[in-house]
């Protein structure tokens, strides 16, 4: 469907929506909308009519310089995502699309567990999805917030799914980052890995979990999930050799075999060439320390944090 003819009806049925100034008149606004022609061919005009319905909003600009995340150590994690009650709801959860979740994980290769485990932690199993307008807050991010090309990037594929899936762009809700669905995917990452779970030639990752479910598994698949491999495992230290090798990067720096002989002494056994790091986490009772497999990496690809990562894999363990 083309953007054109969800402007039009907009236009008919609340044409008091655009008395409010929006952001067709930014000075950037015609570099932006020729991308967005350049990158997609969706015309620069219908693309400026979308922005003089999109509204800034200060509230997204207070919430991406103060996110939760940047304060919260383990401990805090547990207490919001390792919950009896959460843990209760990812197993009806699993029961209720438990076809579903076996299909995704018999094509994609990717446990049950951990795709609603993801889809537990980023929106309580579908229900906490955002209720921000994606129009206004990406717009508002990629106008207004300081110069960033992920937020300009991310709104002009917005414009772009909305074209390839036949929503009208004022009616996505998200996160106040533009993170959408079940899964939360930014747009590109729709674009990228959305996919027609059902094949009823929509990708839905709003109101449909089979579309949802097959698309995180798909996102695990293509950033490299290691099917039937260990995610990680607690393990002890000893000495000081291993404190150089403590959280170095996301993906694997070192193998195993590096790792015990500076001092890691393993839960359970892994062979010694296999990539791993040494993740040290703050708990409730001290400091923690696991090993993170390649696995685990492909976790922080879903969300960069570790403490995320640990979070979906603690809680997919759960619900075994």
């Amino acid at each position: 469907m083309r953007l054109k003819h969800l402007i039009a009806a907009t236009l008919f049925t609340g044409s008091s929506a655009l008395a409010v100034a929006g952001y067709d008149t930014h000075p950037r606004v015609d570099e932006f909308t020729a991308e967005v022609q350049k990158d997609y061919g969706i015309p620069a005009a219908e693309v400026k009519q979308w922005l003089t319905q999109a509204e800034k909003m200060d509230s997204v600009l207070e919430a991406i310089q103060r996110p939760a995340e940047g304060t919260m150590n383990w401990a805090r994690y547990q207490d919001i995502f390792l919950t009896e009650k959460r843990t209760n709801a990812g197993k009806n959860f699993l029961e209720n699309q438990a076809e579903v979740l076996q299909a995704a994980e018999d094509k994609y290769g990717v446990p049950k567990e951990i795709i609603t485990a993801i889809i537990g932690v980023e929106t309580y199993y579908g229900t906490r999805q955002g209720s921000y307008r994606v129009l206004d807050s990406l717009s508002t991010l990629a106008f207004d917030y300081p110069k960033r090309p992920l937020f300009w990037r991310e709104l002009k594929a917005m414009f772009a799914l909305a074209r390839d899936e036949g929503v009208d762009p004022g009616t996505i809700k998200g996160s106040y980052a533009g993170a959408m669905g079940y899964g939360q995917f930014i747009p590109t990452s729709y674009l990228a890995y959305a996919v027609d779970g059902d094949g009823d030639g929509k990708r839905d990752l709003w109101g449909n979990p089979i579309d949802a479910i097959h698309s995180v598994a798909n996102y695990f698949k293509v950033h490299g999930w290691k099917t039937g491999e260990p995610v990680t495992q607690r393990v002890k230290v000893s000495g000081d050799s291993y404190e150089p090798l403590v959280n170095v990067s996301r993906k694997p720096q070192h193998v195993v075999s590096d790792l015990t002989k500076a001092g890691v002494t393993l839960t359970y056994p892994v062979a010694g060439d296999k990539p791993a790091n040494l993740i040290k986490l703050e708990g409730k009772q001290g400091d923690e320390f696991w090993l993170g497999e390649y696995n685990f990496y492909v976790i922080t690809q879903y969300n960069h944090s570790k403490l995320y990562a640990m979070a979906v894999y603690q809680l997919s363990e759960s619900l075994k």
